[in-house]
């Protein structure tokens, strides 16, 4: 997966809005790599544009680590959708993969968060920044390697911080690109 590459800043600023990726289950027929980054490639049509993505992660499942490993990745995106239109949008995209929400945090074959837009500060049907992300090395984990210094708008502590404080997931590892998996989508995109 890319990883920015190039004179990109590592600080995240007050307008990032940040997607974070994931699942443990496999989509038709693809590996979890093939259809994170199908899903990826998917968001310019729905009115997201990724500019950057972390490398995938992989960690146990959570709360049941008997159930298969979870594959994540974090994504800066641009889009002119407000918060509830980009929730919207990233719920689309996961219908077309199949997702069902049979239960909290079952088995998925795509899960698709909107961690924070902009300093924006949100409670009701869509909370923001995502009320439990700041706990979880594997999005906050992704998040700091592509912005390190970005800044939670509630705690003010930088995402390297909460990524080295965070509770759950804390077998969370990067895992190595594969030969050939650059995800030349978001070069296209406008990188």
């Amino acid at each position: 997966m890319v990883s920015g590459g190039g004179a990109v800043s590592r600080r995240a600023d007050d307008k990032s809005i940040i997607v974070a990726l994931g699942g443990n289950l496999a989509a038709g027929g693809q590996g979890l790599r093939q259809s994170l980054g199908a899903a990826l490639e998917l968001l310019p049509g729905h009115g997201l544009r990724p500019t950057r993505c972390s490398r995938f992660w992989r960690s146990a499942a959570w709360p049941d680590p008997s159930e298969p490993a979870f594959l994540n990745a974090v994504a800066l995106v641009e889009t002119a959708l407000d918060p509830a239109q980009a929730m919207s949008a990233l719920h689309r995209i996961e219908a077309l993969f199949g997702r069902e929400r049979s239960r909290p945090n079952a088995a998925r074959i795509l899960d698709l968060d909107l961690i924070a837009y902009g300093r924006q500060v949100c409670a009701g049907d869509l909370v923001l920044p995502h009320p439990r992300a700041a706990e979880r090395l594997f999005v906050m984990g992704p998040l700091a390697e592509l912005a390190p210094g970005w800044t939670h708008p509630v705690s003010g502590k930088r995402a390297a911080d909460l990524a080295r404080d965070a509770a759950v997931g804390r077998d969370a590892r990067p895992l190595p690109e594969e030969p050939g998996e650059s995800l030349e989508g978001i070069k296209r995109f406008g990188r």
